[in-house]
């Protein structure tokens, strides 16, 4: 299995596992500069670094010279059926953030992942996040397979204040073809992601608000053989220009994602799509193929 290879690497940074104590502290820099000052310690500890890095985990960094721009930290998971990589945080310092280094540090855990012998690498979303599900879903790969809510409860950070904390859980199966498509840049263009839209039947229903940013207004039921899920397109502009809106999207997505599922259908990408002069932002959903595992007969 081909790994992502030195030459796919942003140039002008390196990327490796932290060794030393004063590499592991610029963790917690980079998560204030991520969640503000409020964070509340999502980022493991000095400590739990070094025991992860030891122990079958992994901390891995985005160097620039000797500067920590980026990190994504991972431990071991069981779920009493499969062993593999739990993803506990990956963030990018704000002035970083155009330079690919999210996807390059994901490359990274999955090259170092698979040199562990392990298959799946798995983590949370905020369904919200416009941007994370543009790189995790879109151009990783993952897939969403289970909505959880209020995961962590209350957190007062920066990024979360405000906002019952939903979230999704991923699973990225590293060696799936699909996966290998989309890390080496094979991803539907924007006229199949028009046309996908245009077949799609609507869940979750939007109108623009006071401010013309778009908030939900209904939810309904998918049907057909593909469905469209909106989220915002920019959850920051949404805080700053229709505050108001926050808990309306938060539940309009979390009974979407539930009906959704109720009715059989699951995420399969997700795409930015062009409407009039605005940019939305879709889970495109189908429904979920049968499951090939033999049953067992009644008693």
């Amino acid at each position: 299995m081909a790994g992502t290879g030195v030459s796919e690497r942003v140039e002008g940074f390196r990327f490796r596992r932290l060794e030393k104590p004063e590499e592991f502290r610029q963790v917690a820099e980079v998560e204030r500069s991520v969640f503000g000052p409020e964070a509340v310690g999502l980022a493991p500890s000095v400590p739990l670094q070094r025991a992860l890095q030891d122990n079958g985990g992994l901390v891995l960094g985005a160097f620039a010279d000797i500067y920590l721009a980026g990190f994504t930290a991972s431990t071991l998971g069981w779920d009493g059926t499969t062993l593999y990589h739990y993803s506990l945080l990956t963030a990018v310092r704000p002035e970083y953030q155009n330079h690919r280094l999210g996807r390059q540090l994901k490359l990274a855990q999955r090259d170092e992942v698979l040199r562990l012998g392990l298959r799946e690498v798995r983590w949370v979303l905020d369904p919200l996040l416009s941007r994370a599900a543009w790189l995790e879903i879109r151009r990783l790969g993952a897939r969403p397979d289970r909505y959880l809510s209020h995961y962590y409860g209350q957190i007062p950070d920066a990024v979360n204040q405000g906002l019952e904390t939903d979230r999704v859980r991923v699973v990225w199966s590293l060696d799936d073809p699909e996966v290998e498509r989309r890390v080496g840049g094979q991803i539907p263009t924007p006229e199949d992601d028009c046309r996908r839209f245009e077949r799609s039947s609507p869940i979750v229903e939007t109108e623009p608000g006071e401010s013309g940013i778009r908030v939900p207004s209904a939810v309904g039921e998918p049907t057909g053989p593909s469905a469209h899920l909106e989220i915002p397109f920019d959850l920051a502009l949404v805080r700053e220009h229709e505050p108001g809106a926050l808990r309306r999207w938060r539940h309009a997505v979390r009974d979407a994602f539930r009906v959704a599922s109720d009715l059989g259908y699951r995420v399969d990408d997700f795409a930015v799509v062009p409407s009039a002069h605005e940019r939305r932002s879709y889970y495109f959903l189908a429904p979920a193929p049968p499951d090939p595992s033999p049953r067992a007969p009644a008693p």
